[in-house]
């Protein structure tokens, strides 16, 4: 099979709504212009979305503490336990930034720490209950390796956990930790942390005990397209069993203060895996550009790329800010950048239901 008609043959599949497979991907990564990627990706948005809309959700990142005993080589953000920097936030800080996120029109919080091998499952539930009981707002909280690292830390099963943070008030779980789903890649990169199947299985857990989470990745590392695509493949599939995943983002890696030697991934490369992603995870609703770590006008570009949705407002963020990248959006400029690109903008929530 020659160039042209392996990419007629994938132009015939979209055209007809059907589901593309690993060789499809590869050839979309290998030959596919980055035009062509654009054509295609938007297609399959407009079968997903028909309407012009793009969504955004306000929040702020709410780092509860920069301890991890994981030591991943990509972070620039972690301190190591015992570390004169580290730190675990007090309740008044705490309260103060939750205070602010409302006072701004934000609708939820993401909460996100490390691997701490000091707290033990009371502080994750008295820090749930402690927001609960004063706050009404979204938590969004504790990425897949944490609440692995918690289940091993308590000797309970990920069920029990989950079900635990669910009854103290978790709402949501962020897609964080993921990099590339394939084991290879995590022993180089961050050999400490959960494999690829344990994620997963925390993901499975979570949905089937009614959590909705997001699913993410890093990539612009070691990776090679192959593992990019198993790493769609294996979102997919899950999907397929559980449907709960609400939203997919990628987001390239950024070198400066970590331990992997790279140079940044270009905005072609992030383009063209945002549009793949968008033919590849066809059972996934929502794509969510990175403006964080790409900046507003490429950011915008991407919802011609197969992205529906801004992401967040993100009144605090402090992981990326660590590696030198710090791009701020204010809700103004998200929804400026959104009509000025042709789409009607509006706020949801977590579920991407729309705030009136």
């Amino acid at each position: 099979m020659n160039i042209m008609t392996d990419i007629e043959s994938i132009k015939e599949k979209v055209s007809d709504n059907q589901r593309l497979d690993a060789d499809d991907a590869m050839v979309l990564f290998d030959q596919a212009e980055l035009l062509q990627l654009a054509d295609l990706a938007g297609q399959r948005r407009r079968d997903l979305h028909p309407e012009p809309v793009v969504t955004f959700v306000s929040d702020r990142n709410i780092n509860y503490t920069n301890v991890c005993a994981s030591g991943c080589k990509f972070c620039a953000f972690f301190r190591p336990p015992g570390h004169p920097e580290g730190y675990v936030i007090k309740n008044s800080d705490l309260d103060k930034k939750i205070e602010e996120t409302i006072a701004l029109g934000g609708t939820q919080i993401l909460l996100q720490g490390g691997m701490h091998p000091d707290l033990d499952l009371n502080y994750y539930i008295h820090l749930l209950q402690h927001i609960k009981n004063k706050f009404k707002i979204h938590i969004h909280g504790f990425s897949p390796t944490e609440i692995a690292f918690l289940a091993d830390l308590s000797s309970i099963s990920i069920e029990q956990v989950l079900s635990t943070l669910i009854e103290a008030g978790l709402d949501s779980i962020p897609g964080g930790g993921a990099e590339i789903l394939v084991d290879e890649i995590r022993n180089k990169i961050s050999p400490n942390k959960c494999s690829a199947g344990k994620w997963l299985d925390v993901m499975k857990q979570a949905h089937l005990l009614g959590l909705k989470t997001t699913a993410t990745m890093m990539f612009g590392h070691i990776e090679e397209n192959k593992h990019i695509i198993e790493h769609f493949l294996k979102l997919r599939k899950l999907q397929d069993e559980t449907g709960g995943f609400t939203a997919f983002i990628p987001w390239t890696f950024q070198p400066d203060n970590t331990k992997i030697d790279v140079r940044p991934s270009t905005a072609v490369e992030y383009l063209r895996v945002l549009a793949i992603s968008r033919l590849v995870l066809d059972n996934i609703p929502n794509i969510q550009v990175s403006w964080v770590t790409q900046g507003a006008k490429i950011a915008q570009l991407g919802l011609a790329f197969g992205a529906n949705d801004f992401g967040s407002t993100m009144i605090e963020e402090n992981v990326v800010a660590a590696a030198g990248v710090n791009f701020r959006l204010p809700r103004s400029e998200i929804i400026r950048l959104i009509e000025n690109a042709g789409y009607k903008s509006l706020q949801r929530d977590c579920f991407y239901n729309v705030i009136e």
